[in-house]
């Protein structure tokens, strides 16, 4: 066997460290099944990332009922995956004692996990994310479609709600009272 092919044939081992020490190119990074995946989204997928986890963030921080983390935050499921949601809220109660948030991965999924749907992206894996997220203690997931404009809502692999342009995403018993109207994730810019 060639040097090349022995090569080939090694599988790196991903360990936090050197996730951690990825490069902040743009690039969102997640660890499926030992492998690295590489994924980048474009201008629009981004900033309603940032729209709606900066509406959660200043709802959760002026009452206190936890820590709202972008994309680029790793969260460790016990597959040994490392999902990295659009938009995460872990709840207080999951960080009883902490003074500050810990600098690596979260141990287990974040209590909501919000999935912007990319153009590459796959039914397969956005249902493969979706069950890992329930099975490692998620209890509310949102999956928002930008190009046709509709958000689905999960409290458990299966959808239960469907909501659309007229509606308004609810926090519900996780984030009481956060309440945003559907419409303001797909405002069209008017300059």
């Amino acid at each position: 066997m060639t040097a090349a092919v022995e090569t080939a044939a090694v599988k790196k081992v991903w360990t936090e460290t050197d996730f951690m020490a990825l490069p902040d190119d743009g690039n969102k990074y997640e660890l499926v099944n030992g492998e690295l995946v590489v994924g980048n989204a474009g201008m629009e997928h981004g900033n309603m990332g940032t729209f709606l986890g900066g509406a959660l963030e200043l709802y959760v921080r002026s009452r206190k009922l936890g820590a709202v983390c972008d994309s680029s935050t790793g969260f460790r499921m016990q597959s040994g995956n490392v999902r990295s949601p659009d938009v995460s809220f872990v709840s207080r109660e999951r960080l009883q004692g902490l003074k500050r948030l810990p600098k690596g991965f979260f141990q287990g999924a974040p209590a909501l996990a919000v999935e912007i749907l990319s153009p590459g992206n796959t039914v397969e894996e956005i249902h493969t994310k979706i069950v890992e997220y329930f099975e490692n203690g998620a209890q509310l997931v949102w999956v928002i479609n930008p190009d046709e404009q509709y958000v689905l809502v999960y409290h458990a692999p299966k959808p239960d709600q469907f909501l659309r342009v007229g509606d308004s995403l609810d926090g519900e018993a996780l984030v009481v009272g956060f309440s945003l109207a559907v419409a303001e994730l797909f405002t069209e810019w008017e300059f």
